[in-house]
Protein backbone atom coordinates (compact mmCIF):
# COMPACT_ATOMS: atom_id res chain seq x y z
CA UNK A 1 0.00 0.00 0.00
CA UNK A 2 1.29 3.39 -0.93
CA UNK A 3 2.03 5.75 1.83
CA UNK A 4 0.37 9.32 1.99
CA UNK A 5 4.00 11.08 2.76
CA UNK A 6 7.29 10.64 3.72
CA UNK A 7 7.52 9.70 7.23
CA UNK A 8 11.38 9.58 7.55
CA UNK A 9 11.65 13.01 5.70
CA UNK A 10 13.29 15.19 8.18
CA UNK A 11 10.83 17.67 10.68
CA UNK A 12 11.09 21.59 9.18
CA UNK A 13 10.57 24.28 11.41
CA UNK A 14 7.21 26.09 10.40
CA UNK A 15 5.46 29.58 11.80
CA UNK A 16 1.69 29.48 12.66
CA UNK A 17 -0.96 32.19 13.90
CA UNK A 18 -2.96 30.51 16.18
CA UNK A 19 -5.99 31.76 18.21
CA UNK A 20 -4.44 33.07 21.80
CA UNK A 21 -6.76 31.57 23.86
CA UNK A 22 -6.94 28.39 22.15
CA UNK A 23 -2.70 28.41 22.30
CA UNK A 24 -2.89 29.03 26.08
CA UNK A 25 -5.45 26.46 27.17
CA UNK A 26 -3.74 23.74 25.06
CA UNK A 27 -0.31 24.40 26.59
CA UNK A 28 -2.26 24.21 30.06
CA UNK A 29 -2.80 20.80 29.16
CA UNK A 30 0.61 20.00 28.01
CA UNK A 31 -1.27 19.42 24.38
CA UNK A 32 1.89 18.64 22.07
CA UNK A 33 1.45 21.06 19.02
CA UNK A 34 3.10 19.47 17.09
CA UNK A 35 1.80 16.05 16.84
CA UNK A 36 -1.65 17.39 17.35
CA UNK A 37 -1.12 19.60 13.94
CA UNK A 38 0.56 16.57 12.34
CA UNK A 39 -2.12 13.74 13.26
CA UNK A 40 -4.45 16.66 11.92
CA UNK A 41 -2.81 17.15 8.44
CA UNK A 42 -2.59 13.63 8.24
CA UNK A 43 -6.21 12.49 8.48
CA UNK A 44 -7.08 15.65 6.20
CA UNK A 45 -4.59 14.31 3.29
CA UNK A 46 -5.96 10.94 3.81
CA UNK A 47 -9.98 12.82 3.24
CA UNK A 48 -8.21 14.25 0.86
CA UNK A 49 -6.62 11.67 -1.17
CA UNK A 50 -9.74 9.31 -1.04
CA UNK A 51 -11.77 12.20 -2.56
CA UNK A 52 -9.33 12.22 -5.77
CA UNK A 53 -9.30 8.57 -5.76
CA UNK A 54 -13.27 8.48 -5.95
CA UNK A 55 -13.38 11.26 -8.21
CA UNK A 56 -10.30 9.66 -10.59
CA UNK A 57 -12.34 6.35 -10.43
CA UNK A 58 -15.94 7.14 -10.62
CA UNK A 59 -16.65 5.83 -14.33
CA UNK A 60 -15.61 2.28 -13.78
CA UNK A 61 -17.15 2.67 -10.43
CA UNK A 62 -20.38 3.22 -11.97
CA UNK A 63 -19.39 0.46 -14.72
CA UNK A 64 -18.52 -1.66 -11.94
CA UNK A 65 -21.89 -0.98 -9.85
CA UNK A 66 -24.18 -0.92 -13.43
CA UNK A 67 -22.22 -4.88 -14.16
CA UNK A 68 -23.13 -5.86 -10.71
CA UNK A 69 -26.58 -4.73 -11.01
CA UNK A 70 -27.59 -6.15 -14.11
CA UNK A 71 -25.89 -9.97 -13.54
CA UNK A 72 -25.17 -10.20 -9.86
CA UNK A 73 -21.84 -10.74 -8.22
CA UNK A 74 -19.90 -13.45 -8.68
CA UNK A 75 -20.86 -16.70 -6.34
CA UNK A 76 -23.65 -15.10 -5.18
CA UNK A 77 -25.47 -18.51 -6.23
CA UNK A 78 -23.37 -20.00 -3.55
CA UNK A 79 -23.59 -17.44 -0.47
CA UNK A 80 -25.07 -18.22 2.76
CA UNK A 81 -26.00 -15.23 4.22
Amino acid sequence: MQTLYDTNAPKKPTNLSLNSDLLKKTKLLNINLSATLEQALRTKLAEKEAESWASNNKMAIKAYNNFVEKNGLFGDEYRTF
